[in-house]
């Protein structure tokens, strides 16, 4: 199962939603990103939010569209995306993506970025990607992985979330390593480049980000 997520961020940072219309995946819309899909003509499956970022026209339009409206007031201990996460990882897909999780304010930026760590700690086995018009990003535990050459993504950077990364090894990149400790607060994994169809990145300890890019 493939559950697409949109959220409300800034419309010019979505990359093409055509793109990800597999057959049989579920869309979720969150807040004004139920307004996005449906501009889009895409029905989603479920709406979440308290909808405080769309007119009252366009409330109306989500009203007489979406099926399943979970309707929120503002005050509330989880951001609209983390209802409409949760509610996606107890569905026990195979892959979750986030989109218009990205742009505007930067306390939603970081607090969609930290969602991306609660299915490792629940020990979920589904994949999670954070997309926008210029970046994927996702995150990885220790082990060894493989990573394909992509030239709409030209740029791979690898930044830790935890404390410390150990033993990270690159290879097949334009900037190698082997075995280096990399803390939390380190800039060496910026911006590196694949030189061959595929490139392979391990560690031993840590959590890592990793964000594909274009300019």
């Amino acid at each position: 199962m493939i559950i697409n997520i949109v959220a409300g961020g800034p419309a010019g940072l979505l990359p093409d939603l055509a793109e990800y219309r597999e057959e049989g995946a579920i869309w979720i819309g969150v807040d004004r990103g139920v307004y996005y899909l449906l501009k889009r003509d895409i029905k989603p499956l479920i709406a979440f939010g308290d909808f405080d970022s769309v007119s009252q026209e366009e409330l109306t339009l989500i009203e007489g569209h979406v099926g399943e409206l979970k309707r929120y007031k503002p005050e509330k201990n989880e951001t609209d995306m983390e209802l409409a996460f949760n509610w996606a990882l107890g569905q026990n897909p195979s892959i979750v993506r986030l989109f218009g999780a990205t742009g505007g304010r930067l306390d939603h930026l970081f607090a969609n970025v930290q969602l991306l760590y609660n299915p490792l700690k629940e020990k979920k086995s589904a994949a999670i990607y954070l997309i926008d018009r210029h970046n994927t990003v996702f995150l990885k535990e220790p082990g060894t992985y493989t990573i394909k050459n992509n030239p709409a993504e030209k740029y791979i950077s690898f930044v830790p979330l935890t404390l410390n990364v150990t033993n990270l090894t690159l290879e097949g990149f334009k900037f190698p390593l082997k075995n280096r400790h990399i803390s939390l607060g380190s800039t060496l994994c910026i911006s590196n480049e694949l030189i061959s169809d595929y490139g392979t990145f391990s560690f031993s300890e840590g959590i890592l980000i990793v964000i594909r890019s274009n300019d």
